[in-house]
């Protein structure tokens, strides 16, 4: 097994996500398996209570698992399935270090962070390397270099580095390249500085991903070359990208990033073909076709909360030879102005999972300005939730219908919460989570669109289908054509006699990919093309 580890300096948001799921990319493309994982330093156990205003989506894996939205980066670049092995947090490491100490098994020692703390930490390494057949591993350090919560990472892999030999390791550290205007240079100080600090814990990177929003001349890398003691062909500049992410894999080819890496972990492989990633990159950058979609959300201010969803449509678009404008649309807005001013020219209204009561009322009205005047529309989570009280409302006359999870008092609940929910008191990894199939009615929309009439889907929530009322929402158009195998729980709803209306509870954006988008997004996009002609 080889390890990558790709820590981060000087600044937060310098993508270094982004820098590890492209070299995933391109060792996977030179025939080598690759598992991708992140440890963050931060004391929560996973990111599931908090607030997408602080940490963007919660990415949700097969298993459940509860992650960083960076994992979303490495399953759509990668072919490998995550797991809960794959996320680590302090909150896990403390947590199961106290745990310890509480049965005793310590024998009595003083619990330090050296060495209980970075022992869980190279234990979560191994463990995470046990059942796999990759060949190597990469790593991401959330957060920066000389961040308190974040020494005992370093530290553990300063000493992981040693037990399994230098020469099966590659620390690659990402650094900002700052310009300052006023005397027109690129300043390499502060990377000479994150690299110091990353030097004083004992570990010397091998390679330097160089932020930068200008070209480095070759002045600048040797500069960096010197005082960081690499190479210079290892001070690999990493420009803002202008058109997609998904070119993050060929600007890293053109730097030799793979190369470097395998030439100092004395890896053969096959010779690299990326005909397929940049036919697909050719498909985004450069299509045909145009539609404006509406996402309509209560965190639509940050750009990191609906991430899967903006990368599934852009999947989606280029499977159809589409550009997607997305316009971020805040419920609170359609509260206010009514839908149609907000979404006057939209060729299709997509709305989002989500919690709590803030914005519904939007959202609702954003559902029945889709289905009375046959504009493509997709609910997912909350979504189809919203599309089922509107429905009720508007359609079968329970003026008053609503979801428990809003008002517990509702005459008509026509979304409820989950039984195994009722007695639930913790908000940590207890919503239903992870994979789950569903059955789908042959004939149906859904069912045409995935091609077979089983799939299995990640759901994260805790409210469900009220099937009270289905006869009545079936009679009226409302049709649930997707429920759980034993028929319990209701996973997709669909209008009839309309252009493009599906709801789904469970979540598809977790498993769209550049090269595979998933069918419900092509299938929508591709509706809110038909709408635009």
């Amino acid at each position: 097994m080889k390890y990558i580890f790709v820590t981060g300096g000087v600044v937060s948001s310098l993508g270094k996500g982004l820098a590890a799921a492209a070299l995933g990319t391109l060792l996977e493309h030179r025939g080598l398996k690759v598992l991708m994982q992140k440890f963050d330093p931060y004391l929560n156990v996973d990111p599931g209570t908090m607030s997408p205003f602080q940490h963007g989506e919660v990415y949700v894996l097969d298993d459940g698992a509860e992650t960083d939205l960076d994992l979303g980066h490495y399953e759509r670049f990668t072919s490998g399935k995550l797991s809960k092995l794959n996320n680590l947090t302090s909150g896990q490491v403390y947590e199961t270090v106290i745990k310890k100490e509480r049965r005793g098994d310590y024998l009595g020692s003083t619990v330090q962070v050296i060495p209980h703390v970075t022992d869980e930490i190279k234990n979560r390494l191994y463990e995470s390397t046990e059942n796999t057949d990759a060949n190597v591993i990469i790593t991401e350090i959330g957060g920066t270099t000389g961040d308190i919560e974040g020494m005992p990472f370093l530290e553990a892999l300063r000493q992981f580095k040693d037990e399994v030999g230098h020469e099966n390791v590659v620390f690659v550290h990402a650094t900002l390249i700052p310009y300052i205007k006023a005397a027109e240079e690129l300043k390499t100080k502060p990377t000479q500085q994150s690299v110091a600090a990353l030097r004083g814990i004992g570990i010397a990177p091998d390679v330097l991903v160089c932020r930068s929003e200008f070209p480095l001349d070759d002045d600048v890398r040797r500069k960096l070359a010197m005082f960081c003691n690499v190479p210079v062909e290892a001070v690999v500049p990493f420009l803002d990208i202008k058109g997609t992410i998904y070119e993050a894999p060929l600007k890293m080819y053109e730097q030799k990033l793979d190369q470097i890496v395998c030439d100092r972990l004395e890896l053969e492989t096959d010779e690299i073909d990326l005909l397929d990633w940049r036919n697909m990159v050719d498909r985004i950058v450069n299509p045909t076709h145009t539609v404006r979609i509406a996402v309509v959300g209560k965190y639509i201010e940050l750009q990191d909360a609906y991430k899967s969803i903006y990368e599934s449509l852009t999947h989606a678009g280029a499977a159809n030879d589409t550009a997607v404008e997305i316009l971020r649309v805040s419920s609170d807005d359609i509260e206010e102005k009514g839908p149609e001013e907000v979404l006057e020219g939209i060729h299709g209204i997509l709305i989002p999972g989500g919690f709590g009561d803030r914005g519904i009322e939007g959202k609702v009205k954003a559902v029945q300005y889709a289905r009375e005047n046959s504009i493509p529309f997709f609910g997912i989570c909350l979504g189809m939730q919203i599309a089922t009280i509107e429905f009720a409302r508007n359609v079968c006359g329970h003026k008053k219908a609503n979801s428990t999870e809003f008002n517990e008092k509702t005459p008509d609940p026509v979304i409820c919460i989950l039984e195994e929910q009722k007695e639930v008191t913790e908000k940590g990894a207890s919503m239903r989570l992870g994979t789950w199939e569903t059955k789908l009615k042959k004939g149906s929309q859904a069912q045409k669109l995935y091609g077979t009439t089983k799939v299995n889907e990640r759901h994260r929530h805790r409210y469900e289908f009220n099937h009270d009322y289905k006869s009545e929402f079936e009679k009226n158009g409302l049709q649930l054509v997707g429920t759980s195998p034993d028929g319990t729980l209701g996973e997709i709803v669909e209008l009839k006699d309309h252009p493009f209306y599906i709801g789904v509870q469970f979540h598809p954006e977790f498993q769209s990919k550049p090269t595979a988008p998933h069918p419900l997004f092509k299938g929508f996009v591709a509706a809110s093309l038909e709408a635009r002609e």
